[in-house]
């Protein structure tokens, strides 16, 4: 459902460590994220609140570390990417590793800060909540196959919501710059 989120390949609600459930995901190898990807990552890592919220209008403790994950990749929007217009193009991010006890900013600044964290925050948790409550009979129908199964696939995911239209996209994109990146075959002169 989101573009530049990693597809979804596994999702298991048995219990795991402190985790009452977990989700597998299958990344892309890239070496530069744009905006747009990471708001997608963060939407998707708040799905999960989302469901409680839309299926059981309450939400529990059991997002703790989606929190956390997605608080880390707002904060490094904001405060080491510079993608966030209200704090600007800066970066108070120390590559020495010579920061750990200096706050390169002011108090102001740090309200501005936490402020904008947690409107990018709060934007990607109202968007998934609004796209689950679009998909809510597929939702309704994951969490009954969920309970039935426990573990579902890649596969069954695909029986319900059908399969990623991105990824056909970005197969042709991928295929057209190869085709254009295709060097010919160097010819060695074997005569001596």
């Amino acid at each position: 459902m989101l573009e530049h989120a990693a597809p979804l390949v596994k999702v298991t609600i048995v219990p795991r460590g402190q985790s009452l459930g977990a989700a597998w995901y299958l990344p892309a190898e890239r070496l530069i994220v744009q905006t747009e990807q990471m708001l997608d990552e963060m939407c998707a890592t708040l799905g999960g609140r989302a469901a409680e919220k839309i299926i059981f209008n309450k939400i529990s403790t059991g997002a703790l570390s989606d929190l956390e994950k997605v608080t880390k990749q707002a904060r490094a929007m904001v405060t080491v990417y510079g993608l966030n217009e209200e704090v600007g193009n800066i970066t108070y991010y120390d590559s020495s590793g010579n920061d750990s006890f200096v706050k390169p900013y002011s108090e102001d600044t740090a309200k501005t800060i936490d402020r904008e964290i947690s409107k990018i925050i709060e934007n990607q948790y109202v968007r998934a909540i609004e796209l689950l409550e679009v998909h809510k009979e597929k939702l309704s129908t994951l969490a009954e196959l969920l309970l039935e199964k426990e573990v579902i696939f890649k596969d069954d995911l695909e029986k319900i919501f059908g399969k990623r239209p991105f990824e056909e996209i970005e197969l042709k994109a991928e295929k057209e710059i190869e085709e254009k990146i295709d060097v010919p075959p160097v010819i060695t002169n074997t005569e001596e």
